[in-house]
């Protein structure tokens, strides 16, 4: 697409959106804005394409689909199916999988597909097998609470939040905390790395139906290939979320024992994220595992979105091109980069650095709480997300920790010399900034003190140093 090509589609398009609704056209074009403007290093964000953004807003979007290619509920799917198979023939042909189901609207949505296929696949239940052969008519109420019962009450083994897990691998405040009876393995206290050894004896002696792996906030490799080897002794099924490093493995950064698709029953993942595509999610499996998959709409999904499933298509197309394999070798370089300037500056970081596309700050080096640290670096321009740390002794919601991740700046094409700048930046705020007080004058956990002189002068330099790599280039709204 040339430059003027890419000005005119997304100029016409805020036209026609003002013409309905101004405020909206206006909140568009201020999101771009703020985004050019904003050193963005939240590890879970990223630009995708001119050509990915575009796919999405289409007449795709008046579509219904459910079902799968070729067996759809609704008449005059044909053109569904061409991009649906188009994205899953990438998806197989980028990871080297057998099977991709590309329906899942988010990282929750493909995880729910997951949990739902391994429990159809492995809970032994006549009522199950009455419901699978599609009789459900036939089952009694008896059978409907033996099926609860059974499908409720089964183990998953993942790793905790405060040592980089998610949500969605069965923590109370999701779905899957209430689905299963979880149990969570940490980290080593004194290095912050996952010790296989502690994982293989919690899963012995708590015996889960589903192992997962895979983080939001670990910055290292994971070892899949000795979790398999977990999973196999204890007869679970070896699941990974593989969501916040997908790019990484796509690129082929991360190979061998570091690759999930070899190693895992089943994969999920999102589509954006360090994969540089529209928002959503992901399945991979083998052929074991195929039919429940598909099963995902209606299971636990709604109608399929086929405009994102035509992005996911484009944006996975994009991710086989030789360049991404570079792009993903450079997020790692970047944030190693990244690490190593925080760390010269007196930074503590969990694990003392990252193998991968992310950073976690320990502020309470810097006596911040996450949420002061979070703040004061936004009022400065820099755009991150306060974290967990293991053991966190301020919780989920205040944090002892600053997660960057270097993904999006990436892509904008910043580099080694641009991280050590930004590692001052984020030293700057963080050494500068001093924990507040509340109305009783007792220590707030939220409340702050930042010289406005001092913020405004690093979202100068922040401004700066973003100015040699503009985002969307090519596209001036005017």
């Amino acid at each position: 697409m040339s430059r003027n090509a890419e000005s005119t589609a997304f100029r016409s398009a805020l036209e026609v959106v003002r013409g309905v609704e101004p405020r909206v056209a206006d909140a568009i074009a201020a999101e771009l804005a703020d985004q050019r403007e904003s050193l963005k290093l939240i590890a879970s964000e990223n630009y995708a394409s001119p050509a990915t953004l575009l796919a999405m807003g289409n007449w795709f979007s008046d579509k219904y689909a459910e079902g799968t290619v070729g067996r759809r509920f609704y008449a005059g799917c044909q053109n569904v199916d061409t991009v649906e198979a188009l994205a899953a023939e990438h998806a197989r042909e980028l990871f080297g999988a057998s099977h991709a189901y590309v329906q899942p609207h988010s990282g929750i949505d493909a995880n729910l597909v997951a949990f739902w296929a391994i429990l159809a696949d492995r809970v032994e239940s006549p009522a199950l097998k009455k419901a699978q052969a599609r009789q459900v008519n036939d089952l009694t109420e008896a059978d409907w609470f033996a099926l609860r019962r059974e499908l409720g009450n089964q183990r998953m083994l993942g790793m905790s939040l405060d040592a980089g897990g998610h949500l969605t691998h069965g923590f109370r405040p999701n779905i899957s905390g209430k689905m299963f009876d979880q149990r969570s393995y940490g980290t080593d206290p004194a290095t912050g790395l996952i010790d296989y050894d502690r994982v293989a004896e919690a899963a012995r002696e708590f015996k889960p139906l589903i192992l997962v792996a895979g983080y939001s906030a670990y910055p290292r490799k994971v070892n899949f290939r000795i979790m398999r080897e977990i999973a196999d002794s204890v007869g679970a099924t070896f699941m990974v979320d593989m969501a916040h490093f997908a790019g990484l493995v796509a690129g082929k950064v991360f190979t061998g024992d570091f690759d999930p698709v070899p190693h895992a029953h089943i994969v999920t993942t999102t589509t954006h994220k360090s994969l540089r595509g529209p928002r959503g999610g992901m399945v991979l499996c083998g052929p074991e595992l195929a039919d429940q998959v598909d099963r995902g709409c209606p299971m636990v999904l709604g109608g399929p979105l086929p405009h994102v499933m035509a992005a996911k298509a484009v944006a996975l197309a994009e991710a086989r091109r030789p360049d991404f394999a570079d792009y993903a070798q450079r997020i790692v370089d970047n944030a190693q980069a990244l690490a190593d300037g925080l760390l010269r500056r007196g930074a503590t970081l969990v694990t003392g650095g990252t193998d991968n596309h992310l950073v976690l700050i320990d502020v309470s080096g810097y006596g911040l709480t996450g949420r002061q640290a979070e703040q004061a670096l936004l009022d400065s321009g820099i755009v991150t997300n306060r974290n967990s740390v293991p053991q966190d002794p301020n919780g989920a919601w205040y944090t002892s920790g600053i997660r960057i991740g270097t993904p999006a700046l990436t892509t904008r094409g910043l580099g080694a010399a641009e991280m050590d700048a930004t590692a001052e930046l984020i030293h700057t705020v963080l050494s500068q900034t001093t924990p507040g007080t509340g109305p009783d004058g007792a220590a707030s956990k939220a409340k702050y003190v930042l010289d406005p002189a001092v913020a405004e002068s690093v979202g100068k330099q922040a401004a700066d140093l973003l100015t040699p790599f503009p985002l969307y280039p090519a596209v001036d709204l005017g």
